[in-house]
């Protein structure tokens, strides 16, 4: 069992004790413990099955939790949490995923309205029932409603990480099978989409052969993970896992890899459009090869670069099959034309700073210093630390005094660091000022011009009409000392809408101020999306990518961001954050006041 499945568990025991009205103190105690597993780099399995007393050893894990954790391992069940669920219903956890449904909140309507399940809960709300409880007007039934709806719409998507996990996951148990050589995600977890429908995943090796196919197709049907078989075929296991995600698993002859690998990679109008293109060459392509039609002799199969050249086109990255301009993009380039052709995309390698991260100081877990050392041991060059500004009381927010005590640390570790590793890493004082609901700032000017990066960017008041927020931005970008916007649409990939504002003025007037815009690579916001990326570099916007990192371990989060780049045609001169030295990378900013 993974440690985010152990948490997810004790979370979720927290909520239901919450709705239960128990000992807040009992409630605590499961979402510290759950807080700690999903922090652990070892696995809590592995310690339960050799030495569970290494269990205690984790902060906000004691006997009784350690208890409860090597039971959920052993069994897969909390009992409490399964008595919970007998009183409550299951599908009283649903609830807690829309907006403004806390456990407070629902326990107040299953004890008044015996409401436990969404439909219920839609109905009581469309039927003016929540109307005479406490905190429940007009509003909120109209916020709740539209929450229903969006929960609906993304059922059944997974976001990219978490997809991405279990491809890592189901690929580690299948190699332990003889003669497998290479296990691919296609479709469009490999297109670096920011949520998928379901799993692909292309197998190929000494094993997946067809006369030796059948042992290995056993293997696969056979994983411990899997929770529900759906098919299994000659060469293909469909079936789904404990969170209800679909993974096709096809075993491929390594003469027709690359033909499959193309075909379940690109997006449906991608492969029309290349079907089309062969059919003018008079080939027919499908997920066995590239064939001539005249006498079904093979043009291409092992490999997509074969496939792409029998098509007169330059390779196509994954990221850009999406049918939006990269055949005829390929094509210019095959042909060698001056103008028009695919770009190089940003690769991970090209970047050497990260100018948006938090600390111990506010909502981080880690210091100054250990963040500095995690970014250089992944080789970058410099980073901003941007602690969150006091607006945000909830993460302990800076106000101007320890804001400006802040900067002096920052400065101070900087200083050391250089002198121990030879000026290899710079850090820059900043600070993620929020915007306050009239556009204004939360610190003043006087403490943020003594900041080398000011990040700006909306944490409250979602809500307001498109007009009062698009002003809102609009207003702060005005401030001279704002350099980057943060996370500028505000979503949550999977669980909020992006507020509403008009994008298209908010990058007009960044491009001409000079602020940079943030695609925050965290891919629980992959914001500012690909699209709105794309229109960035058409605008002429300055773009620059971060983490938004709020522990060392989250730094890696940067390769989705420059997937998303990528996707939105981005090449290293169009991000900021590639420039070699801090120094090039301010002089490259808006300038300071």
């Amino acid at each position: 069992m993974e440690n985010i499945e152990i948490a997810r568990l004790l979370d979720e025991t927290a909520a239901l004790l919450e709705i239960d009205a128990a000992d807040p103190f009992r409630v605590r105690s499961y979402r510290r413990a759950a807080e700690a597993v999903e922090q652990q780099t070892t696995r809590l399995d592995a310690l339960v099955a050799s030495d569970s007393k290494q269990l205690l050893s984790i902060p906000g894990i004691g006997k009784g939790m350690a208890a409860n954790i090597c039971q959920l391992v052993e069994t897969g069940a909390i009992p409490l949490r399964t008595e919970l669920l007998t009183k409550y219903k299951s599908t009283v956890l649903g609830l807690l995923k829309l907006p403004g449904m806390g456990p407070k909140t629902v326990a107040l309507v299953w004890s008044a309205l015996g409401v436990s399940d969404m439909d219920s809960l839609e109905a009581a709300a469309r039927e003016g029932k929540l109307a005479g409880l406490p905190r429940m007007g007009e509003r909120f039934a109209t916020k709740l409603l539209k929450g229903i709806e969006d929960h609906r719409r993304n059922s059944g998507r997974f976001r990219v990480d978490r997809a991405l996990d279990e491809a890592e996951r189901i690929s580690v148990l299948i190699r332990a099978f003889p003669g497998i050589d290479q296990i691919t995600p296609a479709g469009s977890l490999r297109r670096g989409r920011e949520s998928v429908g379901d799993l692909d995943l292309l197998v190929t090796g000494p094993a997946c052969e067809p006369d030796v196919v059948a042992a290995a197709v056993e293997h696969v049907a056979t994983l411990p993970l899997i929770d529900k078989l759906l098919a299994r075929g000659q060469n293909k296991v469909s079936f789904t896992l404990r969170n209800n995600l679909q993974v096709d698993v096809r075993l491929l002859p390594r003469a027709s890899y690359g033909a499959a690998l193309q075909y379940f990679t690109g997006s449906k109008m991608h492969n029309v459009a290349l079907r089309q293109r062969a059919i003018k060459r008079g080939l027919t392509l499908s997920e066995y090869a590239l064939l001539r039609l005249e006498d079904n002799i093979i043009v291409a199969a092992a490999s997509e670069e074969d496939i792409y050249r029998a098509l007169d086109l330059e390779y196509i990255p994954p990221e850009l099959r999406e049918n939006c301009g990269e055949i005829e993009a390929a094509a210019a380039s095959f042909l060698k034309a001056e103008t028009g052709g695919l770009p190089r995309l940003i690769e991970f390698s090209d970047l050497c700073g990260d100018l948006h991260m938090h600390t111990e100081a506010t909502d981080g877990r880690d210091t100054i210093r250990q963040m500095a050392e995690a970014a250089l041991a992944r080789g970058l060059a410099y980073i901003a630390i941007t602690d969150h500004s006091k607006n945000l009381a909830m993460t302990n927010g800076l106000d101007d005094d320890r804001a400006l005590a802040h900067v002096e640390r920052i400065r101070e570790v900087d200083r050391e660091l250089q002198a121990v590793h030879g000026g290899r890493i710079r850090i820059l004082p900043g600070i993620e000022v929020d915007i306050l609901a009239d556009g204004s700032l939360d610190l003043e000017n006087s403490t943020l011009a003594k900041m080398d990066i000011v990040v700006a960017s909306v944490h409250s008041h979602f809500n307001q009409p498109s007009e009062e927020m698009t002003a809102r931005v609009l207003r702060a970008l005005e401030n001279p000392h704002v350099r980057i916007l943060g996370h500028p649409t505000g979503r949550k990939i999977l669980s909020r809408e992006p507020y509403a504002i008009d994008i298209e003025q908010v990058l007009q007037r960044a491009g001409k101020l000079g602020v940079a815009v943030e695609h925050n690579a965290n891919p629980a916001r992959a914001d500012l999306s690909d699209l709105h990326l794309r229109r960035a570099k058409e605008i002429g916007c300055k773009i620059v990518v971060n983490t938004d990192a709020h522990a060392t371990e989250e730094l890696d989060k940067m390769r989705y961001g420059i997937t998303q780049l990528r996707r939105a045609w981005l090449t290293a001169d169009d991000v900021l954050n590639t420039l070699p030295t801090a120094e090039a990378l301010l002089a490259r900013l808006r300038p300071k006041p």
